[in-house]
């Protein structure tokens, strides 16, 4: 198999994981949360702030404030799939971020969510 093809093989094999993220400023203890239904999608997220272009602008200002070294990036919960029946995983996905904003209450002085 050509090599090509067999990274296309690998590609389509490749699972995809949902789940909730926190983004924490290790200075100030301040908190960000947020989820993806493909978290390899935390990438563009961190690029975001790497070239000041976040929507979120106390985070972005507090990230070139301090710099990419005083954030701590964690996977905090997987979105666990449902194997059969209907599984709406936009709205699991939903549910499962707001448990961990409920848990965290990153809003104000303790974090960045609005």
């Amino acid at each position: 198999m050509d090599h090509k093809k067999e990274l296309k093989e690998m590609y389509k094999d490749m699972k995809i994981e949902a789940g909730v993220f926190t983004m924490t400023n290790t200075q100030t203890d301040k908190v960000f949360v947020g989820s993806f239904n493909n978290l390899k999608r935390l990438n563009g997220f961190q690029f975001m702030l790497k070239t000041n272009t976040h929507t979120n602008k106390e985070l972005q200002a507090d990230y070139n404030s301090f710099g990419q070294e005083a954030f701590e990036v964690k996977i905090v919960e997987y979105l666990k799939k449902k194997e059969e029946g209907y599984f709406d995983a936009k709205k699991e996905l939903e549910k499962l971020e707001q448990k961990w904003l409920d848990t965290l209450n990153p809003y104000g002085e303790r974090g960045y969510n609005s």
